[in-house]
């Protein structure tokens, strides 16, 4: 395949997966997607849908994974504004609106496809998880007095809460998501400071 038929492929199968985000709503789910609409929107035949993913299924799986690089890819942007003097806690659940703001559809799809009937999406929108929590376990480990387990159990804390805060930001308005901003924020720095305090005193047992 020339360089210039590999660019338009790859061009055409961005496109699909755009396409198929653009459809999804707080009313409208993955499930309820149709090959044929999406390949519409596209831009593109839908029997020409087959030379991109192998069904439906396919294209679903490469959104949870793109949906889960997105998020990441912002709060590392974000920890690197952190690196030059912002607030650790405020800067990431500040980015981390933002992504709800202008990125609902594919929050809308892990959040779906966390809890939802398929096997296959359940475990990669688990395994994006795992990732976000891991990477911010290591800048934890680093950047804090926690060991490697303290800082896996606070990432792991704190993702969950972000997680169901970001589910509740969903459907707020810009007054509701302010206080849920803050309270969230609260929150986080309350898990901090215990996970602070077990680090400096390097408990390692389990808690009592």
């Amino acid at each position: 395949m020339s360089g210039v038929r590999a660019q338009q492929k790859q061009k055409t199968r961005q496109a699909l997966i755009v396409a198929a985000f653009n459809q999804l709503s707080a009313e409208h789910s993955f499930s309820n997607l149709s090959l044929r609409e999406v390949a519409r929107e596209a831009g593109i035949a839908p029997t020409s849908f087959y030379r991109h993913f192998k069904d439906m299924n396919e294209l679903g799986l490469t959104m949870v994974d793109e949906a889960g690089l997105t998020l990441r890819q912002l709060m590392r942007q974000a920890r690197r504004r952190i690196a030059s003097g912002g607030s650790v806690i405020n800067t990431s659940v500040l980015t981390f609106m933002e992504f709800i703001d202008t990125s609902s559809n594919q929050f809308r799809l892990l959040l779906r496809e966390r809890s939802g009937t398929s096997k296959a999406f359940r475990a990669a929108v688990a395994r994006e998880i795992q990732h976000f929590i891991l990477e911010l376990a290591h800048y934890l480990e680093a950047e804090t007095p926690c060991d490697a387990n303290h800082a896996y159990m606070q990432a792991e804390a704190m993702v969950t809460l972000v997680f169901n805060a970001g589910a509740d930001a969903l459907d707020q308005d810009v007054q509701q998501r302010e206080e849920l901003t803050e309270r969230l924020i609260w929150q986080l720095r309350y898990i901090a400071k215990g996970a602070n305090h077990y680090g400096t005193h390097q408990v390692n047992s389990k808690p009592s």
